[in-house]
């Protein structure tokens, strides 16, 4: 059986990783496996969303932002991502510029153009916020 290709797309000797050899490790473990940085962080909780695990979500949102709960919109579907930037802005502090595409229901194309902040507590990394450009 083929491995599933990792939904964030992320490649190595031309080729994607496998979803176990890339985002899964974190998403799949993590307790144990924490993101080693904001950019893995940040493809980990786009394949979450792909994947609708809103327990990564909420688990990788810091604490001073987190929603209550999460809700996915029936019907969309994840097209791809591509990363930007990554920069670190501090020594516990990220920022990651991508642009996420959805295909809504409908059939109407959406691009979520975002420059996230990061932070790192303890060992982990943290989605805090962005800001989505239009």
């Amino acid at each position: 059986m083929k491995p599933l290709p990792c939904p964030c797309g992320h490649a190595a000797a031309g080729r994607v990783l496998s979803y176990a050899d890339c985002c899964g490790r974190y998403i799949e473990h993590v307790t144990s496996m924490p993101a080693p940085d904001a950019e893995r962080l940040m493809r980990s909780r786009y394949s979450a969303f792909v994947l609708q695990r809103a327990d990564y979500l909420l688990a990788t949102w810091h604490a001073s932002a987190r929603p209550a709960r999460l809700d996915f919109e029936p019907g969309a579907r994840w097209l791809g991502l591509q990363v930007r930037v990554q920069c670190q802005t501090g020594p516990d502090a990220a920022e990651v510029e991508f642009v996420a595409r959805q295909r809504l229901p409908g059939g109407r194309a959406w691009r979520l153009h975002e420059r996230s902040r990061f932070v790192r507590e303890d060992g982990r990394w943290y989605y805090v916020d962005g800001d989505i450009f239009e």
